[in-house]
């Protein structure tokens, strides 16, 4: 079962976001989604983290919540309102707009390629 989420405010260039974060398991996989809805639109960005070769999401026996993290190197923690602020950013420049489900591990090698999160 997921864990309750926690709706948190980020401004970014002036537009007000809401964004949370929930653990679940679908088909046998952990998975960590990341919600961010844009005030006024309703409409939802969703960043999904999917456990798998090589990739890993938090499971709470070894990492807290929202950590997620490549076996070859670099992590996230998908609580901290900066992480949050670059994936968005990486979202959008990578052209994801709302209503969207996106897969997070292209914008976690991404943004863990820059300078790490």
């Amino acid at each position: 079962m997921g864990e309750a989420r926690r709706v948190r405010r980020l401004v970014v260039d002036g537009a007000v976001w809401f964004w949370s974060l929930r653990h679940s398991h679908r088909d046998g996989t952990c998975r960590d989604a990341l919600s961010l809805t844009r005030e006024g639109t309703g409409t939802r960005l969703r960043i999904v983290f999917r456990a798998g070769d090589g990739r890993i999401v938090s499971g709470g026996a070894y990492w807290s919540g929202g950590s997620v993290g490549a076996v070859g190197g670099g992590d996230m923690n998908l609580h901290e309102p900066g992480t949050v602020r670059k994936l968005l950013d990486a979202a959008l420049a990578a052209g994801a707009e709302p209503p969207a489900e996106i897969d997070g591990w292209p914008l976690f090698d991404a943004v863990v390629g820059e300078d790490g999160p």
